[in-house]
């Protein structure tokens, strides 16, 4: 049954544990006959995006012959707005996260946790539903939604939203007495992946230089994509270092691998369409960049810093 504007939607908890509230409909999203709604809960003066989950209930109202449904009263604050723009795909007038950005990032987090949505839904105490709809739709979820995903994937409201992307990494606080340890070669390897965004340390005219790049492994070969004029292009007939690293803001933890090597071009046509058919993006940076440069590791050292063992191992 749909629901209509001014319409009372009851959320008991039931399903998921949370707090019982009432709120009245002030915006509808039937797209995909599963639709979201805008709510303006009467406990508080926010307004949020629902999902109608099993533990959500609408009511109705009645109106007499003639009659139409009573008006709509909608929050007139700019927090109100910025919160419900999410519904139309419109990203917040402040500047904050572009509608999706949300659920990008907790589908990568959860990911790389490892993690099911049914299983991040049950630590998040959530509708499944509801999470799948955050991860594939434009939404702007609650506060209270946010840190309990935030809880759940084991890391931060203002990670999830995005807050973190103009600073540098390593803005956490240390650990308590890391551990710092050596990373083999296999795990160095391990940690490399098959493609990823690294960084290039090479001589230029102008001095050194350090420069971001996508690169792949093939062959046990670090191997990238550039432009003949620009910087990475230096890496061509000289050893070059190459590091990648990682750092996981909410758990303090993190690692680095560093590679050094000769590096040269590739050329053989067969070998550059071999590496094109193989890889997995476009350099981010765009632009004609056919000129294939191949790392082959001398050196492969790694570190991780992680928090102390205290199994007695």
């Amino acid at each position: 049954m749909r629901a209509h504007l001014g319409d009372q939607l009851v959320v008991d908890g039931a399903a998921t544990g949370a707090t019982r509230r009432d709120g009245e409909i002030v915006g509808l999203h039937h797209e995909d006959g599963t639709p979201p709604y805008d709510v303006h809960w009467s406990d508080t003066d926010e307004v949020t995006l629902v999902f109608p989950g099993p533990d959500a209930h609408i009511r109705h109202l009645e109106h007499g012959p003639g009659e139409s449904p009573a008006p709509v009263t909608r929050p007139s604050t700019d927090e109100a707005r910025q919160q419900t723009a999410a519904g139309s795909g419109t990203p917040a007038s402040d500047g904050a996260s572009h509608a999706g950005d949300i659920g990008r990032r907790l589908a990568a987090v959860r990911r790389r946790q490892g993690l099911t949505q049914a299983e991040t839904a049950r630590r998040a105490k959530m509708a499944p539903q509801y999470l799948a709809y955050l991860e594939e739709r434009s939404a702007d979820p609650s506060l209270a939604t946010l840190i309990r995903l935030a809880a759940a994937l084991g890391t931060s409201v203002a990670a999830l939203r995005g807050g973190g992307i103009d600073l540098p990494p390593g803005q956490g606080q240390a650990l308590l007495d890391p551990q710092l340890r050596d990373l083999g070669p296999e795990e160095c390897r391990a940690h490399l992946a098959t493609h990823g965004l690294g960084r290039v340390a090479v001589s230029t005219p102008g001095g050194p230089a350090v420069v971001p790049v996508n690169y792949e492994v093939v062959d046990n070969a670090i191997v990238f994509r550039t432009a003949p004029d620009s910087a990475p292009a230096a890496a061509v007939g000289t050893e070059v270092a190459f590091e990648v690293d990682h750092v996981d803001e909410a758990m303090s933890q993190g690692w680095s691998v560093l590679a050094v090597g000769p590096a040269r071009a590739v050329t053989e046509p067969d070998a550059v369409r071999r590496l094109a058919d193989r890889a997995h993006s476009k350099p981010w940076a765009g632009g004609e960049r056919e000129l294939w440069v191949s790392i082959t590791p001398t050196q492969l050292t790694g570190r991780r810093i992680s928090p102390p063992d205290h199994s007695g191992h």
